[in-house]
């Protein structure tokens, strides 16, 4: 009977002790589960997470590979344009070389090279072509306080004032683009005249005879009036087709007969009576020896150099010059 108890309390024992045995393992079990619960959720969140990253690289990559397809694409079409230009620039070399260069037909030489230096409007033309170069007392300087003061120079230092200089420049222009068939002649005037070049019209094809005008040009020295009627009397005789005129200003001095001329009957500059003639009386002079100069149809230029103190020439010769068709130029002072 004692053994039978001794089982039972033997097997109670036993069941007791799985008891408690299972309720331990399902704690554990339980706290691995949410421990598992936790880990799962964070790898949930990493594969999210690189999911997301990897989707992000994905677009980069691909904004990447537009970018560099179109740079590529101009890339391309650069290569396009430069051969098409290396196939122009060659066809253009091709077709300078075919370009026949003509010869310098100014048969004297002129520094003042490329067509830049050709006035506007203005041009070197007529079979018969005259050139009067003001050569009085103030185509040396532009002010009159310089123009007093180069006046009592030697005669060397007077040709050596700035618009003189300059005037020499511009008759050199002129010679340099006479045409070849036409026929030229070169006057210098002040109280006198003297044709330059020793002859009364030279060829324009022709070099030395050119060439002599231009040596005799420099050796002209500025001084005196302006006796614009005594360079267009000298002129007359080569029955100009076209007139150039170098000049600064209105004419100071005329004939003697002028005396008796009423226009001119308080000029007494003009007889010798006073040392220095008004604007009105240098006025009067300039339409009368125009009017009176034979050469009132003659196609004519006037280039006229700056000058202090005769507001009233530009007007006058650009009146002259409109009346024959011609032009009346003032240049600036870098030319020529």
């Amino acid at each position: 009977m004692s053994c039978g108890l001794g089982a039972i309390i033997l097997v109670l024992m036993l069941v007791k002790h799985d008891v408690e045995h299972v309720s331990d393992e399902s704690e554990r079990l339980t706290a691995d589960l949410e421990r598992l619960k936790k880990t799962e959720e964070q790898l949930s969140a990493k594969v999210v997470n690189t999911l997301r990253a990897k989707a992000a690289t994905t677009g980069e990559v691909e904004a990447l590979e537009s970018e560099v397809s179109k740079v590529q694409r101009e890339i391309d079409q650069t290569r396009v344009e430069i051969t098409a230009r290396e196939s122009k620039e060659k066809d253009l070399e091709e077709t300078i070389k075919t370009i026949e260069v003509k010869d310098n037909t100014d048969v004297v030489e002129s520094r003042q090279v490329g067509e830049e230096n050709y006035l506007i409007g203005l041009r070197v033309e007529g079979k018969r072509i005259g050139i009067l170069v003001d050569s009085s007392a103030s185509m040396t300087e532009e002010k009159l306080i310089d123009i007093i003061r180069r006046k009592n120079m030697a005669p060397n230092a007077r040709a050596q004032g700035a618009k003189w200089q300059r005037t020499r420049r511009v008759v050199n222009w002129l010679i340099a683009r006479v045409p070849s068939d036409s026929v030229v002649r070169v006057v210098s005037f002040n109280d006198k005249t003297k044709t330059l070049g020793g002859s009364p019209g030279v060829s324009g094809n022709n070099a030395s005879g050119l060439g002599r005008i231009v040596t005799d040009m420099n050796a002209v020295i500025p001084g005196g009036p302006t006796n614009l009627a005594a360079g267009l009397k000298a002129m007359a005789s080569h029955n100009p087709t076209d007139i150039y005129v170098v000049t600064d200003g209105l004419p100071t001095a005329g004939d003697s007969g002028y005396r008796s001329l009423n226009p001119f009957s308080g000029c007494s500059a003009l007889w010798g009576g006073s040392t220095s003639i008004s604007g009105e009386c240098r006025a009067r002079l300039f339409q009368h020896t125009v009017n009176n100069s034979g050469l009132t149809k003659v196609r004519t230029n006037v280039i006229l150099l700056p000058l202090e103190g005769d507001p009233e020439a530009a007007a006058f010769f650009w009146r002259w010059t409109a009346l024959t068709s011609g032009l009346m130029i003032s240049p600036a002072e870098t030319w020529p």
